[in-house]
Formats: structure tokens, sequence, C-alpha cells
């Protein structure tokens, strides 16, 4: 296996030179950094941890897994309207993560933080005997006062999305063997769900329109669902409405059974906003501003029987369908 570098030496060849634009981290060798804010602004955080076997395939190429890690965070940012600051890492490593992956890994985080303009400020770094499991909390900032929360959804609201839907989900599947497409479509399908786009360009452009957002990470019914639960608020969903890819438009035409993962599947890191009936006629500008369509999928409104958070999912003639499983949970 050969000789592998110590925690420092690693720290110093792989990580250290990702700092190198924020002054504050101090190249990586102090026990803390420094984290200053433009004058007017408030600081987003926002912290997620992917675990190998759960969040990605432990043979994914190191430089994707890394990427990945980052850009889910980024998509919290982006759901909020924050431009990205930087980040801090921790990673939990065991025997089978070579000086090779490492290399590979920073490799593509490095990447990223030049996409991005988010530097690393620092983390830590542990050996066990666990899976590989990558913690990173991200750092943002918005004017003051301008974080867009999740409560704000109010009655008569239209629900929108970003992009398409069910992308991330079907790739996974596809990665499994259990989609029978044509080559390019289990390739977009797969590139979807091994390397998401964190939409910061738009959320910032939905500060001061958008009345409630998040990403689409555990499913579209379970994330309006969490808007519909903190703006204690229900949705009715329009399932022909909801914007899909080519790739995904074949999965569904091929098995309408797909309609379940593009549902509840998760991983797409597409953002799900609600914004005022009164704003609708501003989506065509704020897409062009954001460079990807925004895409009207339902409306919000009172909860029946007073329970909140309820999502219903109307077909083509304006039927409720069964949602299996709306999304992914934790525990």
């Amino acid at each position: 296996m050969g000789p592998r570098r110590n925690e420092f030496d690693m720290i110093e060849a792989l990580f250290a030179p990702l700092s190198k634009n924020a002054p504050g981290a101090f190249g990586l060798k102090d026990d803390a950094a420094r984290l200053i804010s433009s004058p007017g602004h408030d600081v987003i955080m926002t912290v997620d941890t992917v675990i190998a076997g759960v969040h990605f395939r432990t043979d994914d190429p190191p430089g994707l897994v890394a990427k990945k890690a980052l850009r889910v965070n980024l998509s919290d940012l982006a759901a909020k309207g924050a431009r990205p600051l930087g980040f801090l890492q921790a990673l939990s490593l065991n025997d089978a993560i070579t000086d090779d992956y490492l290399r590979g890994y920073a490799e593509g985080l490095g990447a990223d933080v030049t996409t991005y303009a988010a530097p690393l400020f620092g983390g830590d770094t542990t050996s066990g005997p666990g899976p590989l499991a990558i913690s990173i909390t991200a750092y943002g900032e918005v004017p003051h006062g301008q974080m867009i929360l999740r409560s704000g959804a109010r009655v008569g609201d239209v629900v929108c999305v970003t992009g398409t839907v069910g992308d991330g989900a079907l790739g996974l599947i596809a990665l499994l063997g259990s989609l029978r497409l044509s080559g390019p479509h289990i390739a977009a399908l797969v590139a979807r769900y091994q390397l998401p786009e964190p939409r910061l360009v738009a959320g910032q452009a939905l500060r001061g329109h958008a009345t409630a957002c998040l990403d689409i990470s555990d499913g579209l019914v379970a994330d309006v669902g969490h808007i519909c639960k903190t703006s204690k608020v229900a949705a009715i969903l329009e399932r022909d409405s909801i914007p899909l890819s080519v790739a995904a438009r074949a999965a569904v035409t091929q098995d309408p059974g797909s309609w379940a993962a593009i549902l509840g599947g998760g991983d797409d890191y597409e953002l799900a906003f609600t914004l005022p009936q009164s704003e609708v006629a501003t989506i065509g500008r704020l897409a062009e501003t954001a460079g990807i369509p925004l895409t009207v999928i339902g409306r919000i409104v009172g909860p029946e029987n007073g329970k909140v958070g309820t999502v219903t999912v109307l077909d083509g003639s304006g039927q409720p369908i069964a949602v299996p499983v709306p999304g992914y949970q934790h525990r």
C-alpha cells in the first residue's frame, strides 16, 4: 500500500493550498480561523455530513465525492439567498483511504474552491474503523435581514422550482442498473446524482421575491412539506407541471412508476420556493437572471382540518395521486 503522509504533512500538502484566498485561515497553521463578513451583512451557517455507502457510493471517484460534499452545503446557502464565504471540513478516514485517494479528493475540492470562490478555513482529520465520513460547515453572507427562511409561505402563494426535478434519484437508480435507457440518458442522470449544481445565482436573485425557500435534498414532496410545516400551511402540486429533463421524461415514458423517484427520491439540490401570486409575472426575468428555468408547479393553500404540512399531488385530471415515499428520512 506504500507509505502514508501523516496528518500534518497531508494538511500542508493537500489542503493548505485551498486556503490561499482566506487570510483568516492563516494557512491552516492555527487552531481556529477568523471570518469577516461584509459591512451590513449577516453571516449564514450550514453543515452537512456525507457518509460512504449512504450519501455516495464507495467506488465513486474521489474528486466527485469532494465536490458533492461541498456542493450540498453550498446548495443550503443558495436556498437562503447567500453568497459563499468559505467552509470548514472534518474528515473521518479509515485504512482503505490511500494517499492517492486523498490526492484526487483534494484536486476535486480545489477545483470547486476556485469555481465557487469558497476557500477552506480549516477543519479536523480523524481516523477509525468506520466508513469515510465528510462533514462540511459552510459560511455565507446576505444583506442584513434578507435571508430567505422556510417559514414565510402564505396562502395564495405559488410553489416553484428551479431547473428540473428527479434526475438525482433516477441517477442513483441508473447506477444500480435498474433503468433501461440509452447510454446518453443514463450518463446524464448519473452526472446529476454525482455532481449536483448549487443554485447560488438563483438563490441570490430570489432575495426580496421568494417568501420561503429550501433545496430539494430529501425529495420534492417531503421538502415542500417542510416549508408547509414551518409556515403552517399546506400545498397542492400539479404533477404534470413538474419540469423534467429529457432523460427523466424518457424514464417515465418507459415506466410511469418512475414518478415515485421523481416525487420522493431527493438528491436534486434544486430550489423549491414560494412566491406571492403578484410576483408570478417576474418569473421570466428572475429565470433570465438565474440562467435556468423557474417553473410554477403548484400553490399554497390553507391546511384542511388544521393539519399543516400536508402536500397533495394531483394528476393530469386533477385527481390526488398516492406518493408512497414522499422523501428520505435519516431516522
